[in-house]
């Protein structure tokens, strides 16, 4: 789906912003998300209008006179593009091109498309392609005559096939390819989760919406330099940096694509492996543009998501980033498994370490304890599935300071210092 990318190459192109406003969602709020989409993807909004309807046209989407009226706009504003934010079917496309002589594109053809730019590592650019293969699949339709020919390439379609079905056999088999590369991928990354569980690694996955500042965060905790921009899925791939807790304990910090209202369900289906990191963590960091005018709505986005990947079980902590940008926090109520920070400005940090660290489960517990030389095999059984952070040499015994395993620790007790 590169039609976008070969139109902004040159850019910017002139583009016009349309919502059919049927009282589904919020229009005014996703027309803003629409018009950021439209910038991080190098467009320059020029104009935009909301269209209220009792619900969707189906040949145009914002009904036959709006459209008329829409075109003469357009072209008095020497508009290249025009971009709806509801999803629409192929033939809404057709019509709508047809009256105004413009290329048409909806909001998934625009995420896909900011997609395919921002995904850097094989895996991405796989999920990406699985994602636009399957929303090409879903949105073939005929073309006129052009795409109801009869093909006559030889060794490429049977007989009496149509162009479009031998479009579909195509796309169904490059569906097939990439779902098999996937599948090898995810294999890797579970043999990697397999064996931090096995190392006694502990994970957090930082997730929240689109431009929170995730990635701010994950280079200010761990000291990277992971890039970060203020744009919309400014990153889309997995980097997983380790810290150190205030109790002594190791964390495998992971940073997650972006989630964002609407997402398209192509999108979350091609990136699940991706967002598993999140159901396969020990402990989430949810991290909230606090500063954001539809915070609350951002942070019911990202809950939704992570119910529907299964996350429910999982430990939760919420952070409240961009603290900086607000004049007065005093009105912002804050808990046990909530903590204000700036990633930015790197305030904060401290009672989010502590907040991290209350909130994981109780794998083990830290402590000194003086082990006598004639039960030294019990260390050999702590650096198994625990770890010994110093050890000095007393005449009782060996003094160590250690993170016991709870189901050893019943070794330990009597030893403790």
């Amino acid at each position: 789906m590169n039609e976008l990318k070969e139109t902004i190459d040159n850019a910017p192109v002139r583009a016009f912003l349309v919502c059919a406003d049927t009282g589904e969602y919020d229009a005014e709020r996703s027309m803003q998300e629409l018009k950021q989409l439209a910038e991080t993807a190098g467009v320059d909004t020029v104009a935009q209008v909301i269209q209220k309807r009792p619900s969707y046209d189906s040949a145009t989407c914002i009904g036959s006179g709006r459209l008329a009226e829409l075109a003469e706009e357009a072209k008095a504003q020497d508009i290249e593009l025009i971009i709806f934010d509801s999803e629409l079917t192929a033939n809404q496309t057709k019509n709508i091109e047809a009256v105004t002589d413009i290329r048409v594109i909806d909001r998934t053809t625009l995420i896909l498309d900011i997609f395919a730019q921002r995904a850097l590592t094989a895996e991405g650019r796989l999920q990406v392609e699985m994602a636009q293969q399957k929303y090409r699949l879903s949105h073939l339709a005929g073309k006129g005559v052009a795409m109801s020919r009869l093909g006559g390439g030889i060794g490429t379609r049977g007989p009496g096939e149509t162009k479009l079905e031998t479009d579909r056999r195509h796309i169904r088999s490059r569906i097939t390819a990439l779902g098999e590369q996937l599948a090898e991928l995810e294999g890797r990354r579970g043999l990697r989760r397999s064996r931090r569980k096995k190392d006694n690694i502990l994970t957090a996955a930082i997730v929240g919406y689109t431009n929170a500042g995730k990635s701010t965060l994950l280079n200010a905790l761990t000291d990277s330099d992971v890039y970060a921009e203020d744009k919309l899925f400014a990153t889309l791939d997995i980097t997983s940096r380790q810290i150190t807790l205030p109790d002594g304990r190791n964390l495998m910090l992971t940073d997650t694509v972006g989630f964002i209202s609407r997402l398209p369900h192509n999108l979350v289906e091609a990136f699940k492996s991706t967002l598993e990191e999140a159901a396969n963590a020990d402990i989430i960091i949810n991290v909230t543009d606090i500063s954001c005018d539809d915070a609350k709505e951002q942070t019911r986005v990202t809950s939704q998501l992570l119910s529907e990947l299964g996350c429910d079980g999982i430990p939760q902590i919420m952070v409240l980033n961009k603290c900086d940008k607000l004049t007065n926090t005093d009105d912002i109520p804050l808990d046990s498994k909530t903590v204000m920070i700036s990633a930015k400005s790197r305030t904060g940090f401290d009672e989010l370490l502590k907040c991290i660290s209350d909130n994981l489960p109780a794998a083990g517990r830290r402590g000194f304890f003086l082990i006598p030389y004639e039960k030294t095999g019990i260390i050999n059984t702590i650096l198994i599935d625990g770890k010994v952070y110093t050890s000095e040499y007393l005449p009782e015994g060996t003094l160590i300071d250690a993170f016991v395993d709870n189901k050893i620790y019943h070794l330990v007790e009597p030893y403790r210092h």
